[in-house]
């Protein structure tokens, strides 16, 4: 779950990190090394970082959630996972590869509490005399335009085949290179394609499948 505060401001607005030159946003290689130095400490590249990342971070949030509002909540558990545990970075991997789990965790969350939070609404009667009925999820304004089909898929695959799961998330959604997913979950290429093409077959039928 994603963490509820940090010692460090992350809704600031998007700009230039310290970091950047004059005119540019930073490259993939400027937050690398930003992502280094914060995790050894350097609260000034930590929060150059925050800042550098936000825009890329909200629009992978996007991508699970489709809905402004909620991508931008979900950006922010993002940031403050970051900002709060960018010490259990350790250069192994990528920081994007890192990152990429994080959002994929925190987008996901985000869509667990919109769910809570649509059923938990009270229900009403369309009309006087009408029977009562519980507003559709698909429709309710707090979880409007959401990839609802897509991450109910992804909730029954991981009750059913969880091992399944993140090689569809990590490709499908967070479109990452085989080569990190590799890097990320410690299988051979051979087995993430087999489980990505599995998961793909699995979650078919259930994309247009009408039941609750």
């Amino acid at each position: 779950m994603c963490p509820p505060s940090s010692p460090h401001t992350v809704n600031q607005p998007s700009g230039r990190p310290e970091s950047a030159g004059s005119g540019d946003s930073p490259s993939a290689t400027d937050t690398e090394a930003l992502a280094t130095r914060a995790a050894s400490g350097d609260s000034a590249a930590l929060d150059a970082l925050l800042r550098a990342i936000r825009p890329d971070v909200v629009r992978h949030c996007g991508r699970f959630l489709l809905f402004r509002e909620d991508a931008e909540e979900a950006a922010q558990d993002v940031l403050l996972q970051v900002s709060r545990h960018i010490e259990r970075f350790q250069g192994r991997s990528r920081f994007s590869t890192w990152l990429h789990t994080i959002v994929a965790n925190c987008s996901r969350q985000k869509y667990r509490e919109l769910k809570r939070r649509s059923a938990e609404q009270p229900v009403l009667p369309d009309q006087p005399g009408a029977p009562e009925t519980r507003p559709d999820p698909r429709t309710t304004s707090v979880i409007a335009g959401s990839r609802v089909d897509l991450l109910e898929a992804l909730e029954r695959l991981e009750q059913e085949s969880p091992h399944l799961v993140a090689p569809l998330v990590y490709r499908d959604l967070c479109q990452m290179d085989y080569a990190e997913i590799v890097d990320r979950l410690g299988i051979p290429l051979g087995t993430v394609k087999s489980r990505l093409h599995h998961a793909r077959r699995q979650i078919r039928p259930w994309l247009s499948s009408q039941e609750p």
